[in-house]
């Protein structure tokens, strides 16, 4: 499992002209699934998500988590996330998960956040084709991979 997440002051979906999910600060998380992904995947990206700490505090050092900052999360899903570019100019995107089980897995990971966080959490319409806009902070972006654990 990949995930891109960005601190945000707030991010919105919008699939078909109608707003789906909002948030204000918080994190904004795009989320990809390859076919080896399990629950434990699940669980320690969740785990990771809500413990990093990237927002600052009363010194403006990046030192508490999402929770600390009373912050909410917005989970997307983005198999593109799974992209190979190694060969040609072409995306395959052979490793990402089957769109069925995939779609799974993506429910089953918003269910995992909202278990682990007392934060508010939503989400994206997984498959839909949905338009995020959003206002990047800092601008801070950190990528997770949990095949690597870095």
């Amino acid at each position: 499992m990949r995930v891109v997440i960005q601190r945000v002051d707030y991010a919105k979906v919008v699939v078909s002209g109608c707003e789906v999910a909002t948030i204000d600060t918080g994190l904004l998380v795009f989320c990809g699934f390859e076919e080896a992904d399990t629950s434990d995947d699940l669980e320690w990206i969740a785990g990771k998500i809500r413990r990093m700490r990237i927002f600052n505090d009363s010194e403006g050092v990046m030192n508490i988590s999402v929770e600390e900052a009373g912050g909410q999360i917005l989970l997307v899903s983005q198999f593109t996330l799974h992209a190979s570019t190694k060969k040609g100019n072409r995306p395959s995107y052979i490793r990402a998960m089957h769109p069925e089980a995939a779609g799974i897995f993506f429910e089953r990971f918003v269910q995992q956040m909202t278990a682990q966080t007392e934060v508010p959490v939503r989400a994206g319409v997984f498959g839909a084709h949905m338009e995020i806009e959003l206002l990047n902070n800092g601008p801070v972006t950190i990528i997770v991979d949990s095949k690597s654990r870095e």
